[in-house]
């Protein structure tokens, strides 16, 4: 059975995290994980090098360790308010009788072709769905038949200097960057279903320093956004409410964060204990909610904005109603605050889930935890969209020994 090793690297402001993966009968197993601190980073971008490369380095180690693998390649994830997307339409006459591939080819690169901001660079090519003539909403154009055809696709662009920054600190390693995918399509591919896809879902995968937001409609992503701010900003108002450092505030939010608990719950202690088992004064539950749910809740809001306003731009351009019938889909770490699907669901009035990681053959349960869904959505990212050629036999056996005997009559 022929298995490929593919690695992936999460580099956020607070942890980096490498995978290292085995992909074969269209299968994922994860052999090599390794998680570490992130320090030379912040939402502007890496400042300083040295400390992001050593940070990296130890990742990568752990993750070798693990899975007695040497890390050669890896695809990354990258994440910041200056990547920016675009609906395109690329429209071309069909060369032959039938739509060939270098016709998809054409029509895409006539998409692509607009002029995008000289600053930026571009990171996916994303096709959504083709017409042929009058007819629209087609998959796979292959073999039909037409005078012209028009395609739709989804551009993401990224700002050169953060691209070439992050690319940057894993080459500092010794390690050949295969690509870098926008961290909110690889969440989406760890976490969302085709049905979800098909049928209209929003993706919001809550990160330490921005919210990445996916939109799918009919099977293919028609928005992404980055919001340059996400739990952090609550771990500083349970620092600031309290007068503790980030760091013990990062610990309680972790271990004790909750929005107002529903009504069939409880709180059955409303203390808060440290790790030597003592009450934490002035620190209860119920005070943490205080803080905890009025940032979620502005959050939460600030995306149903965002969702809105795609909606109200898409009617207005294409007469289309793009409706979200699958609901929400929570993931990243933010979302693992207690109770955050029921303050979800008052804010969008629709379905919500908190999502991991989906379709993993992995035994270890580590792995199955909305920290990895980009990370493992990477691995997936890589898996639907390479076809890993089989290592071919070596069918020349029988012709290199007659080429030896004949090399011998000659003698």
């Amino acid at each position: 059975m022929e298995k490929k090793l593919v690695t992936s690297i999460e580099i956020g402001h607070n942890k980096i995290v490498t995978l290292i993966g085995e992909i074969y009968n269209n299968n994922i197993k994860i052999i090599g994980i390794g998680k570490n601190e992130s320090k030379g980073i912040n939402k502007t971008g890496i400042y300083d090098l040295e400390s992001i490369k050593h940070c990296i380095e130890k990742s990568i180690n752990k993750a070798e360790i693990m899975s007695k693998k040497k890390i050669k390649s890896a695809y990354l994830s990258i994440s910041h308010e200056k990547i920016k997307c675009h609906n395109e339409i690329g429209i071309i006459p069909v060369s032959g009788k039938e739509i060939q591939k270098q016709d998809i080819k054409n029509v895409i690169y006539s998409a692509k072709s607009i002029k995008i901001n000289d600053e930026h660079i571009m990171l996916h090519v994303i096709p959504q769905e083709y017409s042929i003539d009058k007819r629209s909403g087609i998959k796979n154009p292959i073999g039909l038949s037409g005078m012209r055809m028009k395609g739709k696709v989804h551009l993401i662009t990224c700002h050169k200097e953060i691209y070439k920054n992050i690319k940057k600190s894993i080459e500092k390693c010794k390690i050949k960057v295969k690509k870098l995918i926008f961290s909110g399509i690889a969440s989406s591919e760890a976490v969302l279903t085709k049905e979800e896809k098909k049928f209209g879902v929003c993706m919001i995968d809550i990160g330490s320093n921005s919210i990445d937001l996916s939109i799918y409609y009919n099977g293919y992503t028609i928005y992404n956004h980055v919001i340059p701010y996400a739990s952090e900003l609550v771990t500083n108002d349970i620092a600031y409410a309290f007068s503790i450092s980030y760091k013990k505030a990062e610990k309680i939010k972790i271990n004790h964060g909750c929005t107002t608990v529903p009504i069939l719950e409880k709180i059955k202690n409303n203390n808060i204990l440290d790790s030597n088992g003592k009450i934490i004064k002035n620190i209860t539950i119920q005070r943490l909610i205080d803080v905890i749910e009025p940032r979620y809740i502005e959050l939460l809001n600030i995306v149903k904005q965002k969702i809105i306003k795609i909606q109200k731009k898409i009617y207005k351009y294409t007469g289309k109603e793009i409706e979200i019938k699958r609901g929400i889909v929570i993931t990243g770490g933010g979302s693992k605050i207690k109770f955050l699907k029921n303050c979800a669901k008052k804010i969008f009035l629709t379905k919500v889930r908190i999502a991991i990681p989906k379709n993993i053959k992995d035994k270890n349960k580590k792995i199955y935890d909305p920290i990895y869904s980009t990370s493992v959505g990477i691995l997936k990212y890589v898996k639907k969209n390479n076809k890993f050629k089989k290592k071919k036999k070596n069918n020349n056996f029988i012709k290199n020994i007659f080429e030896k005997i004949n090399k011998w009559i000659i003698k």
